[in-house]
């Protein structure tokens, strides 16, 4: 997915009430941006780290800039608009860039299942059980080459992946991915210190069937897309 309007690059000063970070740009502003993101960024929001903003001309919005991208070094991106992995997955989808999800005939969007929560895709096909797929985003790398999630505690996570065995003990697929918006990491992983239930939820959802795939992304100013599958390690 192309940006829309090209990014500016600045350095940032803090983020804070989770949704708002204030940026010096390199033309001396400093202007205060939206936090497409309401999870810690563990790493990712430190003072002094370099930006990059996407400017919007739409009057109507309170807010002039949105942060879009963390500058990591060596060439390396992180995304961290966490809305952004729904639509990067229904564009691989519609290419079948996505390997382990191609060959579906029907793809549709928040479709209802378990109490109270939408399924971010369910595919469909003739011939074959229907595919229920739960997208995250992910993020956080700490030590070696290994992304991990979650950033943080996620009671929300471990109901999705609870109803996801359901459908899997049903005897459909069910697939949770994971989208790695950095492009520092060669593999997957479980930040089970961070979220000891969020583990427990999911090792009980791989025994009940329930598949992990995960994707790097391929990033720059101008564009994020859905890379190479990575492996999984937990």
């Amino acid at each position: 997915m192309r940006f829309v309007s090209p990014l500016v690059r600045g350095t940032l000063l803090r983020r804070y009430k989770r949704f708002l970070a204030d940026v010096s740009l390199e033309d001396g502003r400093e202007v205060t941006a939206h936090c497409a993101n309401p999870g810690a960024m563990l790493g990712l929001n430190l003072p002094g780290t370099t930006v990059w903003l996407e400017p919007s001309g739409d009057p109507r919005r309170k807010l002039a800039f949105a942060w879009r991208l963390v500058e990591l070094g060596g060439g390396h991106f992180a995304g961290i608009d966490t809305t952004l992995p729904n639509r990067l997955v229904r564009e691989a989808l519609d290419e079948g860039a996505i390997p382990a999800l191609a060959g579906y005939a029907s793809v549709r969007p928040e479709v209802r299942y378990g109490t109270n929560s939408r399924i971010d895709f369910l595919l469909s096909g003739p011939g074959r059980p229907d595919a229920w797929v739960e997208v995250k985003n992910v993020h956080l790398r700490r030590d070696g080459a290994l992304a991990e999630f979650p950033d943080s505690v996620t009671a929300r996570g471990a109901k999705h992946l609870r109803e996801l065995a359901l459908i899997a003990a049903s005897g459909q697929r069910a697939v949770m991915l994971y989208v790695v918006q950095r492009t520092d990491c060669a593999g997957f992983s479980l930040a089970g210190d961070i979220d000891p239930a969020y583990a427990a939820a999911f090792a009980a959802a791989r025994a009940a069937g329930v598949e992990a795939v995960a994707h790097a992304t391929r990033i720059d100013p101008l564009e994020v897309r859905i890379g190479e599958a990575l492996p999984v390690e937990v």
